[in-house]
């Protein structure tokens, strides 16, 4: 039996809008089968849709317009900004209060990646329940 894909979409503004961004994420993130089950995902993938829209906020100074899409497999986080800059990894000194986003994000995610796009960018990160395929069997 195939899994219908799901997605949701909402974009947050600079003033304010990473709070409000995991709460949205955890209140979506309810409605598919596998969440209960995987507290330790679920929390991965709210810090890292902190971390990517913090990234265009302060980064790009642009809102974020986060897509979350489920299809069966991995649960999608992409984030859209208004800076085509694609982000890099950093090794921020011991103290230093920023840096560590996109580390964050590489390790909490099963993949990750950037694309440019005609106006930004989109960061994009997996992650794959390890649950989700025995709730599709049953």
């Amino acid at each position: 039996m195939g899994v219908k894909a799901m997605g949701w979409a909402h974009s947050f503004p600079v003033s304010g809008g990473v709070r409000a961004g995991r709460e949205w994420t955890r209140e979506h993130l309810e409605s598919l089968p596998w969440t209960a089950a995987e507290p330790d995902t679920v929390d991965a993938i709210v810090l890292a849709v902190s971390e990517l829209i913090t990234n265009a906020h302060v980064h790009a100074n642009s809102d974020a317009h986060l897509v979350l899409t489920w299809d069966g497999d991995c649960l999608h986080v992409s984030v859209h900004d208004e800076d085509s800059t694609l982000p890099r990894q950093r090794e921020p000194e011991i103290g230093e209060p920023s840096g560590r986003g996109v580390g964050i994000v590489q390790m909490l995610a099963d993949e990750w990646e950037t694309r440019c796009q005609r106006h930004g960018k989109v960061v994009t990160a997996c992650f794959r329940p390890a649950t989700a395929d025995q709730q599709a069997d049953d």
